[in-house]
């Protein structure tokens, strides 16, 4: 059992995680560089800009910045053929409301990617990775705004017409779906730049803001089709499968409630309309929202080519108010509880490699159009011993998980793009602002405290993973596989 010749096999990072040199070149102050550090218990703060008491760890990450260079090399000693990242929105528009781009950070990423491609790698590239230019969230309140259609299509069109030759595979939003988690306000911070005020009906607020995305995301795909018939433009949604706890119908409905709740905002980008379940939802609940027939023209009329997604964990939920919840709110929300078949990671969300590929099967049956899985990693606790790591936790996550992936390619019919490795070199992790939870196969020496001389590392996963490609996935096997 092996992928096809042309399967993407990579890594994925985002600009905010990696690249550091917060004020260099021109760039602005976005979302991520006014979130302190926090931990698995303590949320990370949201400061109301920058303040000098505070320690932002995303302003020197990784120094991806500087150090792009060695760290493709690493990339491409592994073998990838592609590497998913972002392009930092305010690095092209410090404030997000200027009428021209900013020269030098356009030719970041001309730097960036022409190194990428000499070495064969493929740059797979999201427009909006929780990146928002800070001055858009204080002057107009973030997606709130129906003036960030055109803030955010103006970026996306810069960055089409100057890197379409370089790069084919685009996606708009990342995670568009995790801030309907509204019980935790970094979620619909970071996706939308929204601060929540007590007057607020969370929930209503960010049905406004996703509409506005939509529509400026459909502007993206029927742009791109203009200009370059063969770039694919795709949305990009987390996977959080809920299974029920029981076969209980009542928790079979609360899961499958739940697991509608994730899927509307694929359900929109992939089919061009809004589906009956969430207008009766909205008329149910008494949702007033700005949404013109022009809108839903541009919806229809802009419909993604492929879904990208992000996969680390499976929830379980009931309709038994008895049974306590367990939620995790830098994970699966508030109403989840405990699942007694599966282990969980060191942050406590749970490892189910079978679950990529039940998810996998869902979009298929769903959506029918090519997948691509753009994230997919364990963060754990890493130690560096003699300029070694040793890291057999995270070979076996990732060995799982794609024997699970590419059964769903072989045995379940899975239309599927390629496979990124998420933190293929430690990035600051999104939820928590920490440097010890680490996802890479390249260990960076920086600590939470901003220590570290930022020397670069391999380790036995990176080896590991080196083989996985050039196999074209056919190392992942110890013994031969049956249907299962």
């Amino acid at each position: 059992m092996s992928m096809k010749k042309d399967f993407l096999w990579g890594g994925a990072l985002a600009a905010h995680q990696v690249e550091g040199a917060y004020r260099e070149g021109g760039k602005g102050i976005s979302a991520a560089d006014v979130m302190t550090a926090g931990t698995r218990d303590i949320p990370r703060e949201i400061t109301a800009g920058i303040q000098p008491d505070k320690y932002y760890p995303n302003h020197e990450a990784i120094d991806f910045y500087h150090h792009f260079r060695e760290d493709i090399d690493l990339f491409a000693e592994m073998g990838f053929r592609c590497l998913r990242t972002s392009i930092a929105w305010t690095r092209i528009f410090p404030n997000g409301d200027e009428q021209q781009p900013n020269e030098t950070g356009l030719a970041f990423y001309d730097q960036l990617f022409d190194y990428m491609l000499s070495k064969g790698i493929q740059p797979v590239i999201t427009l909006s990775h929780f990146e928002m230019p800070y001055h858009l969230i204080e002057q107009y309140g973030g997606w709130r705004s129906r003036a960030c259609i055109d803030f955010f299509t103006r970026f996306a069109f810069t960055c089409l017409q100057r890197y379409h030759t370089k790069v084919k595979y685009w996606m708009t939003f990342n995670e568009i779906n995790n801030q309907i988690l509204v019980d935790n306000p970094i979620y619909a911070f970071t996706n939308s730049g929204i601060l929540f005020t007590p007057a607020d009906n969370r929930e209503q607020v960010v049905y406004q803001a996703a509409h506005y995305q939509f529509v400026a995301g459909a502007m993206v795909v029927d742009y791109a089709a203009r200009l370059d018939p063969a770039l694919q433009i795709g949305c990009m949604v987390a996977a959080q499968p809920h299974y029920p706890l029981s076969c209980n119908p009542d928790d079979i409905l609360e899961a499958q409630r739940q697991n509608r709740k994730q899927y509307f905002f694929s359900d929109v980008q992939v089919w061009g309309y809004y589906p009956s379940y969430i207008r009766q939802y909205w008329q149910r609940q008494n949702y007033q929202l700005d949404i013109t027939q022009e809108d839903l023209n541009w919806i229809a009329k802009g419909k993604v080519q492929f879904v990208g997604f992000s996969y680390y964990y499976t929830c379980v939920v009931t309709a038994d108010e008895t049974v306590a919840r367990t939620g995790d709110l830098n994970a699966a929300g508030t109403n989840t509880v405990d699942n007694p078949y599966l282990k969980a990671s060191d942050w406590g969300w749970t490892i189910d490699a079978k679950g990529l590929r039940y998810f996998l099967i869902e979009l298929q049956d769903r959506y029918r159009c090519p997948l691509f899985i753009v994230e997919n990693g364990l963060g754990a606790y890493d130690e560096l011993q003699n300029g070694q790591v040793d890291d057999p936790y995270r070979i076996d996550y990732l060995k799982a998980h794609i024997q699970e992936m590419m059964k769903a390619v072989e045995i379940d019919g899975v239309d599927l793009i390629g496979y990124t490795v998420w933190g293929c070199i430690d990035p600051v992790s999104f939820t928590t602002g920490e440097m010890r939870k680490r996802y890479g196969l390249v260990y960076v020496d920086k600590n939470d405290d901003g220590s570290g001389t930022l020397k670069r590392y391999r380790k036995k996963s990176f080896d590991w993973y080196r083989k996985v490609i050039a196999s074209n996935g056919r190392a992942v096997w110890d013994l031969d596989i049956k249907e299962s």
